[in-house]
Formats: C-alpha cells, sequence, structure tokens
C-alpha cells in the first residue's frame, strides 16, 4: 500500500473484536502487509484509561449516575494521546487495526441518553474527536454483530463483568446505536456473526473480513 489505511473493528461486548484483530495479525504477517495494532480503551497506559476503569468498575457509580458527555471527554483524550503514534503508521503506509475508536463511544455513550437525545450527542462527539482533536479518520469500519444475549453470555463466562458488560438493556441498546450508525454512514461494513441463534465459527467470520479487507485495500 502507498497510503496507510485505518480500519476499525468494532461491536458490542463478546462479538468476537480481539480474536478477529488477532486473526488479522496473523493474516497480515503471512501477507507480509505492514501494520501496526492498537486497542481502546489503553486501561494501564495514561491517566484518561486509568480514569475509564474506575468508571467501567462503577465506582462512580452506575450508568445513569455519570454524565455521557463527561465521561466521553476520558475516552477522547486516551486516543488523543494515541494520535501522534497512529499518524506515524498511517504516513509509513501501514494497515493501521484499532479494536474499538470513536464509534464505541457513540454507541456505549449514547446508549446512557434518552433516545432523542442521541442524534446531538453523537454530532459533538465528531466535533470534539475529528475536529478539536484532529484524530485520523477510519477508512472503514467493520462491525461485528452479535444478539446481545450471546454476547453477554460469551463475556460472562471469561471474566468479571464490567459496568456496561452486565447491563443487558444496555447491551441492547448498544447494538441498535452501532446498526444505525453502519446505515448512515458508507465506510462501514456489518457482519453478521450469527447463524441459526449461534455464533458463526471465528474462522468463518475471519474469511468474510479478509475478503472485505483486501477489497478496500
Amino acid at each position: 500500500m502507498k497510503k496507510g489505511l485505518l480500519i476499525v473493528i468494532d461491536g458490542i461486548d463478546g462479538s468476537g473484536k480481539t480474536t478477529q484483530v488477532n486473526l488479522l495479525i496473523k493474516f497480515l504477517e503471512e501477507q507480509k502487509i505492514p501494520y501496526g495494532v492498537i486497542s481502546f480503551p489503553r486501561y494501564g497506559d495514561n491517566l484518561y484509561g486509568k480514569l475509564i476503569r474506575r468508571y467501567l468498575d462503577g465506582e462512580f457509580g452506575g450508568i445513569g449516575k455519570v454524565d455521557p458527555y463527561l465521561i466521553s471527554l476520558a475516552f477522547a483524550g486516551d486516543r488523543f494521546l494515541a494520535k501522534p503514534l497512529i499518524e506515524k503508521w498511517l504516513s509509513e503506509g501501514k494497515l493501521v487495526l484499532a479494536n474499538r475508536y470513536v464509534s464505541s463511544s457513540k454507541a456505549h455513550m449514547g446508549a446512557n441518553l434518552p433516545e432523542g437525545k442521541r442524534e446531538e450527542f453523537i454530532k459533538w462527539l465528531d466535533s470534539l474527536e475529528y475536529e478539536t482533536n484532529s484524530i485520523p479518520r477510519e477508512d472503514l469500519t467493520v462491525l461485528l454483530t452479535v444478539d446481545p444475549k450471546v454476547g453477554q453470555a460469551n463475556v460472562l463466562g471469561k471474566q468479571k463483568p464490567d459496568l456496561h458488560e452486565k447491563d443487558l438493556k444496555h447491551l441492547e441498546e448498544v447494538s441498535k446505536i452501532y446498526l444505525s450508525l453502519a446505515k448512515k454512514e458508507n465506510n462501514w461494513y456489518v457482519i453478521d456473526c450469527m447463524e441459526g441463534g449461534a455464533m458463526r465459527t471465528p474462522g468463518d467470520i475471519h474469511l468474510e473480513l479478509v475478503k472485505r479487507l483486501e477489497n478496500k485495500i
């Protein structure tokens, strides 16, 4: 590639984002395609990440107790600190994989607002992230969709759930916002990770993702 590409892998908790990123890394290495990979939030890397961890651990109260606008500043700050690294990778012509990005804040924080106030919030977030902070815009966002109940079960079986993961209603609202965003943006691609009420195999999902990625490259 002559120009770097920013590829975002996103979806609700338990949709298999990290698994697909790891499979993509293996693919890129096999194809000798230069890449960089970053996962948000970066909990232990900076003060913003540590603040996000405290929020997700419920230290500041339940979802309804935390102002989505205020906590979004922490998520945005974490990404802003990663800006120089992402820009460096892109300038070197690398394919940059981001596990979550601005889209994640739009969905998760937007879900904490009444439906009628979400559009205004998303516009505010776009202005903050892309204009004020001037972080790179994604070239492609791949949305992994799963039944929220299945996604939650995938997470609950592996670790102690955070504030978002243990709230099924929250995950259902997040899923709706993700799908709404995918319909409005032309640089989104949706992969349905469900078949017959169960998760498709990681390898099957990976093959579909790679096919879409090859078209983009």
